[in-house]
């Protein structure tokens, strides 16, 4: 169970959270894991995470810098749905942050 005193506490605090490591270029800090997992990405700046389909309704929240698929380009404060059985590839050239739902694992396609 996620605290909801927890959230507003991350904003503009991400640089004191424990980060992990996710992928090359990518830490992740886990608010809830399991099915479905909440966190929080950190992606350096030229960071990418491969292809991917989605299992599952995928929510983001960009806290900070900007985030990119196929589809576009989402500043901070953009909200992005994708919904179960859409696949894409993820980056940043800025580096970002985003709060993240995976309502059940991607599977990764490359």
């Amino acid at each position: 169970m996620i605290d909801p005193h927890h959230i507003p506490g991350l904003l503009g605090r991400f640089a004191d959270l424990p980060f992990e490591r996710f992928r090359e270029g990518v830490d992740i800090h886990y608010l809830k894991r399991g099915a479905p997992a909440v966190a929080v990405l950190r992606y350096a700046p030229g960071a990418r995470v491969p292809l991917h389909r989605h299992t599952g309704l995928e929510t983001i929240l960009v806290l900070s810098g900007e985030q990119s698929d196929e589809r576009g380009t989402y500043p901070q404060g953009a909200f992005v749905l994708n919904p179960e059985g859409t696949a894409h590839s993820v980056w940043s050239q800025t580096g970002c942050v985003v709060l993240i739902q995976w309502e059940r694992p991607v599977e990764i396609l490359e």
